[in-house]
């Protein structure tokens, strides 16, 4: 009986697998994949002659076909054009990025230059590989974009969804607990500090295709521990949003917006 037992659970482990698992790219491949993707962007090393280059491109194009030919279905999806698309694309991703990094430097008066922000800032990582990500959701590559997310997250404790629109440049300083959801839209020369979440006012699976996340508008600062919720809340541009913030309503252009010692929140208008 115990036999029996066990072939039924093997069997659905089996079937589960295969309908499942198969369907799904090696983590480690992909993790692979992006830390080439992001060593020929921004080498750590003085191996930087343009035959080795050229060569880590052409493997990395190589290795993005197979992870997408590993587990999506040609037919609902043409491999080739969305490797190409998403290659063709690359170097504006790497000049948003400089000057995403470029943002860091002016904004933090600890970093040594934008070389030091590159290499060594958890705030920088988190938003280079949403930008790579967010690139292959538009391109309506499906379950890789997660699994990078999902990497970046682990490793800066950052966790923006590949879809979130995000304008260039994008400051994150110090980063960790910072949450951006799915259909947030945030703006040119915004900075977000530490424990900072762009949320959902509701949670429910019948929102998927509602815009459940804020709008921040450009020039706009979040500081430590704020949280933003709703689709229908707008930050307006050249705005401050102080530490501990809670909002479910928007500001307009030109606020302050405080948490004072009684725990109100006080909002201040100067509209030029």
């Amino acid at each position: 009986m115990k036999d029996i037992q066990l072939n039924g659970f093997i069997e659905l482990l089996f079937q589960t697998h295969k309908a499942e698992w198969e369907a799904t790219p090696s983590n480690q491949q992909a993790i692979h994949w992006l830390n080439d993707l992001l060593e020929f962007l921004f080498p750590n090393s003085r191996l930087n002659k343009k035959i080795i280059y050229e060569g880590q491109l052409k493997k990395s194009q190589i290795e993005l076909e197979n992870i997408l030919l590993s587990y999506l279905d040609p037919e609902q999806i043409n491999i080739t054009d969305a490797v190409e698309r998403f290659y063709e694309a690359l170097a504006g991703i790497y000049q948003d990025l400089r000057a995403d990094a470029a943002r860091m430097y002016e904004q933090d008066p600890a970093a040594g230059s934008v070389h030091e922000v590159i290499v060594s800032y958890p705030g920088f990582y988190a938003i280079a590989v949403h930008r790579i990500a967010h690139q292959l959701s538009q391109l309506a590559v499906p379950i890789l974009p997660r699994i990078l997310n999902e990497h970046a997250h682990g490793k800066t404790g950052v966790d923006i969804h590949p879809s979130a629109r995000i304008g260039v440049p994008f400051c994150i300083d110090h980063g960790t607990g910072i949450v951006i959801g799915a259909t947030a839209i945030i703006g040119k020369n915004v900075t977000i500090y530490q424990g900072v979440t762009i949320g959902a006012a509701q949670v429910s699976k019948g929102l998927k295709d509602t815009k459940r996340h804020p709008t921040v508008e450009d020039n706009v600062t979040i500081y430590a521990r704020s949280t933003i919720l709703g689709g229908k809340t707008i930050i307006g541009h050249d705005s401050i949003i102080g530490g501990s913030v809670f909002l479910t309503k928007s500001v307009e252009p030109y606020s302050s917006v405080f948490n004072t010692h009684q725990l109100r929140i006080e909002v201040k208008t100067d509209i030029q």
